[in-house]
This record gives structure tokens, C-alpha cells and sequence, in this order.
């Protein structure tokens, strides 16, 4: 099948989160299934320059917004066997930051036409499927069937949109439609892009789209409900039969503790010397007492609200204060969680180590030497994290919620099953109930540790099992339906 899969960041080129990492690796393995697949993203100036030198311009045209007129260049270069795009527009993408400004949603209004008018360029390859991310790329099924749904060139082409986190839906003033989209004379689209009195671009791709994605089974149903479905819930439970979840991906190539050169030494699942190892180069790196014995608690997180720190406040004195833990925190966020984090290591310097930094290889070094991960997300659409560390045989704390749910299960101390450990509320006590169970059988029943170690070790969460179930999923959407009298 061909596939142009839409998004506006993609590793090597461009990352602010995981978005990123899934643009750089989905592609890949949907490639080495058979598939034509194609990756459309913006030229950003954060590219790096060794990328941006192999870039070829294939041809240049208009772009019209509303009364502005602008120009657009595509460029190609290949990686890893995948044909990238980059929509080229210096006063949309030649700035510091991928997002951040005042005129994002110009931005990405201009990307998404882009797309679909460059497809008429595009020598030999024609899309089945154009497969759209997040709210930056959600234009594109309103526009594909507002302004091109009478074109030839355009009749059969299917679109997906996934949704990587709810939260973010891309709204604006609703003198949007007229002034940069021309659309106030559209009906439907007036209807199905109006919130409140906003535009709201992820609820018209969450009308118009054929088929809607989200990044694991349990986040589909989550967001159909009101807790988790930030104002669109009553949409998706009204395209539930289009709705579907497919989890996330990591790649076995880079986060793989037997061959990853950024740890200390390279150990395979059972080997407890290999780990013991990493785990005191850890703690001298860090300058923490080097204790064997001590649970070691790691955070590698975006330090926001979403990821449960609340709920890790309410607890920190409980769980420093009795001296049987250590604690290692890595990574940026709100000013409110670094400035917390930084509070604690300095009343207990001997217990907790805090880096406010985004580190990739002192986050390798923290997934190989860390006993316990903590995640206690108050919602997680997938999350990454927690199936990195169990390779590296690092045991996740989670809230069953969202992606976390599906890719841990806790520790029955009657069947000695498990991969890890989880509670269910969003309440610190339960939290803390949960890291003292994990903490206890760390310390002190170590062959029940490595056995959980161990199942946690041989689970499959490659991406070439995600991009099966894209293809699927691809190939149903776009079989021609039967009718029967």
C-alpha cells in the first residue's frame, strides 16, 4: 500500500517529545513490511545541518490562506530506506522551537494544505492512506474533503488521524474559519470545527477523518468518557465503531541493555552481576551512598501535572525520610516540580540526586542502574518509558491508567505473576502503598525480584508489532465495501 504519513516532528530530524520518536520509527518498520510508505513533516530550522545538506528541492508552488499568499518549496532526502518530505516556508519553520508561538495554528493550517496540494506533484506515488497525527496535522481530513472532496486526483484517498494525547487539540478564535481557512460559508465544517466559541482543529479531523487512532486500547475507552475526553468525548463515543487503540512502540535496535554502548556494561536479562554493576556506577556517578541492598527509585520524565508528581509531593517526606530508599529524578518541566525536586535533595542530599536536563545517555545509564521506575501518571495515552525500563530489567510503579494499564501488569504475590507493580487511584497513599510493596520485595525476596525482572524482560513491545496492526488497520479502511440487497 502507499502511505504519507503526516506530523510535524520525526527523529533524527526534529523532536520535543515522543511524537518525535514515533515520526522516526513507525515509518521504518511499516517500510520493512512491504509497504510504500512516505513521511511529510516541515522544514524546520532545528534540522541539523548535515540533514538539511542532502535535501533536494523537487518543485515549488502557492499556497493560499484566506487573502495571504505564500510560498511553499518540497524537499526529499532519504533515510534508512524511507522517503522524507519537508514542507520548506521560512516564515512559518525557520525559527528556534517547533512550537511555542503566537501563530501555531496559522502554522499548521498552512502544513496541512501543503500536503495535500503537493500530492498532485508527486511523481509515481499516490496515496492510499494519508495518516495524520495530533492537532498539527488534523486539518488535513477536514481539508481534503472541504476543498478537494469533488477533485479526480482526490476521489478514494482515505485518512487516520491518531490522537498522542487528548490535551492538546489546537484551538482558536473562531474569525479563524473565515480569515485563514475561507470556510465560513462551509456548513459542515462550520459545524464540526466549532467549539464553544472557538475553532478546534483535532474535533474536525475526529469528524471527517475515516478512522481515528489513539495509542493504546485502554486510552480509546478512556476518552470516550468525560474525566478523560477533555471536551470531545461525546464525539468519539459518537465515531466509537471508527475508534481503535494501538499501542506505541520502542525500538529493540537502540533500547536493548545487551548491546546499548551508553550504560556502563551490557548485561542480558538474568544477569544480576551485569545489573548490580550499572546500579553502583550509577550511584557514584550521581554521588549517592553506594548501598547494593537500598531500592533505588528513578524518574526520566517530563516534569508536568499530567505525570503524577502531586501525588509524589504528598509523599516524599514519608518515603526519604526513613532512609531505606534512594532516589534519582532526570528530567525538565514546570518550574513548580523542579523547584520541589531541587527542595528535597537539598534536605536529603544522601537519599535523592536531581539532573533538571534532558540527558540521553545519562537516561540509558538511570534505566540500567534504577531498581524501580515511578510513573503515576493521572493519565497516560501510551507512555514510553515504562517499556524501555523494563528491558533493562528496571521494575515500573505505574497507575493503571491509559497505556500503563496495558503494558504492565502488577505483581500477584499469590501466583508470582507480574511485570511490575500499579495502583488505581489517583491518591498518594495508594502510591506510596504501592512503592513500599516494590521496595520490600526488592530488599528482601530477591528471587521473586529477578523472576518479575525476568517476565518483565522477555515482553514485545517492538514497533514491528504496532506497525502490523497499522497495516491492518490501513488495508481494512481502504477494502471496498460490499453491499447486498
Amino acid at each position: 500500500m502507499n502511505i504519507l504519513y503526516a506530523i510535524f516532528e520525526a527523529v533524527p530530524f526534529a523532536k520535543s517529545g515522543g511524537l518525535g520518536d514515533v515520526g522516526g520509527a513507525l515509518p521504518f518498520f511499516l517500510k520493512e513490511s512491504g509497504h510504500d510508505v512516505r513521511v511529510i513533516m516541515p522544514k524546520h530550522d532545528a534540522i541539523p545541518s548535515k540533514f538539511r545538506s542532502e535535501m533536494k528541492l523537487l518543485f515549488s508552488f502557492q499556497v493560499q490562506l484566506g487573502w495571504r499568499t505564500q510560498y511553499c518549496g518540497i524537499e526529499m532526502l532519504k533515510h534508512k530506506g524511507v522517503i522524507y518530505y519537508f514542507v520548506d516556508n521560512e516564515q512559518y519553520f525557520k525559527r528556534d522551537s517547533l512550537y511555542g508561538y503566537g501563530d501555531d495554528e496559522e502554522r499548521s493550517a498552512f502544513f496541512c494544505k501543503a500536503v495535500l496540494l503537493c500530492l498532485t506533484h508527486l511523481e509515481r506515488f499516490k496515496p492510499q492512506v494519508i495518516h495524520c497525527n495530533d492537532w498539527h496535522t488534523a486539518l488535513i481530513p477536514v481539508m481534503l474533503k472541504e476543498y478537494f472532496g469533488e477533485h479526480p486526483y482526490y476521489y478514494g484517498i482515505k485518512s487516520v488521524i491518531s490522537i498522542h494525547n487528548l490535551k492538546y487539540q489546537g484551538v482558536t478564535g473562531r474569525d479563524f474559519l473565515a480569515d485563514v481557512l475561507d470556510m465560513a460559508d462551509h456548513v459542515a465544517a462550520h459545524d464540526y470545527l466549532s467549539f464553544g466559541d472557538a475553532v478546534n482543529f483535532l474535533k474536525g479531523a475526529l469528524h471527517y477523518a475515516d478512522e481515528i487512532t489513539t495509542v493504546s486500547p485502554t486510552y480509546a475507552k478512556e476518552i470516550t468518557t468525560p474525566y478523560f475526553g477533555e471536551g470531545l468525548d461525546g464525539v468519539l463515543r459518537w465515531r466509537g465503531e471508527c475508534l481503535s487503540g494501538i499501542l506505541n512502540g520502542i525500538d529493540y535496535g537502540e533500547y536493548d541493555p545487551a548491546i546499548d554502548k551508553m550504560i556502563f556494561r551490557t548485561y542480558t536479562n538474568g544477569d544480576s552481576d551485569g545489573k548490580a554493576f550499572n546500579k553502583r556506577k550509577l550511584q557514584e556517578e550521581l554521588l549517592l551512598p553506594a548501598e547494593p541492598d537500598t531500592p533505588l527509585l528513578v524518574i526520566v520524565s517530563r516534569l508536568t501535572e499530567q505525570k503524577g508528581f502531586d501525588l509524589i509531593a504528598h509523599i516524599m517526606e514519608e518515603l526519604l525520610y526513613a532512609g531505606d530508599v534512594q532516589l534519582a529524578v532526570l528530567g525538565t518541566g514546570d518550574w513548580r516540580y523542579e523547584e520541589m525536586f531541587y527542595y528535597f535533595a537539598n534536605r536529603y542530599p544522601e537519599r535523592i540526586a536531581v539532573r533538571i536536563t534532558f540527558d540521553d545517555m545519562l537516561a540509558r545509564k538511570i534505566y540500567a542502574g534504577g531498581d524501580i521506575l515511578l510513573m503515576p501518571s493521572k493519565f497516560e495515552p501510551c507512555g514510553i518509558t515504562q517499556m524501555i525500563a523494563m528491558k533493562y530489567g528496571t521494575l515500573p510503579v505505574v497507575r493503571e491508567t491509559g497505556g500503563l494499564r496495558d503494558t504492565v501488569t502488577p505483581y500477584n504475590k499469590f501466583t508470582g505473576a507480574g511485570t511490575g507493580f500499579g495502583f488505581a487511584n489517583y491518591n498518594a497513599h495508594e502510591l506510596l502503598f504501592a512503592v513500599r510493596e516494590a521496595a520490600e520485595v526488592c530488599r528482601n525476596e530477591r528471587a521473586v525480584w529477578r523472576r518479575i525482572q525476568k517476565n518483565a524482560g522477555e515482553l514485545d513491545f517492538s514497533w514491528r508489532v504496532s506497525a502490523d496492526r497499522y497495516a491492518a488497520l490501513y488495508e481494512r479502511i481502504c477494502r471496498p465495501k460490499l453491499f447486498r440487497k
